[in-house]
């Protein structure tokens, strides 16, 4: 479970140096990235996005198209990044772009995957919940 606020390091445009107990609940050199709902970038293991993808994926395609559309959604946002041999992460500039990230990224566990925020807008958002 990913748990706990970290402020990763930045290694150059987008590479950001995964906190050692992300990596070890990734459990795996790869992780899968995607825009987030609010103004954020999530990272799942492998395993975690499988589960939270298949119940869309369960849906009838012919005759659902609100499940076709969530599919694409899904589908068109994700990628699979490998990690390097010191933890690091390339998060490409679309998504470093869509959640406001320069280079003050603060990295929250949430559960079943984590999340990483422009950290003003981490504190901002953290206020009000």
């Amino acid at each position: 479970m990913f748990l706990g606020t970290f402020k990763p390091s930045v290694v150059g445009r987008g590479r950001i140096a995964l906190p050692k107990k992300i990596r070890e609940e990734l459990k795996s050199k790869r992780v899968v990235l995607t825009i987030g709902f609010e103004t954020c970038v999530f990272g799942f293991s492998e395993e975690a996005w499988n589960e939270v993808v298949r119940p869309e994926l369960e849906k009838p395609f012919f005759s659902d198209a609100a499940a076709r559309n969530m599919r694409r959604k899904m589908g068109m946002n994700a990628m699979i990044a490998a990690l390097d041999s010191q933890g690091r992460v390339v998060v490409p500039d679309s998504m470093l772009l869509y959640a406001g990230i320069e280079n003050n990224i603060t990295l929250i566990g949430a559960g079943d995957h984590f999340e990483l925020w422009d950290t003003n807008k981490w504190k901002s958002y953290a206020e009000n919940l």
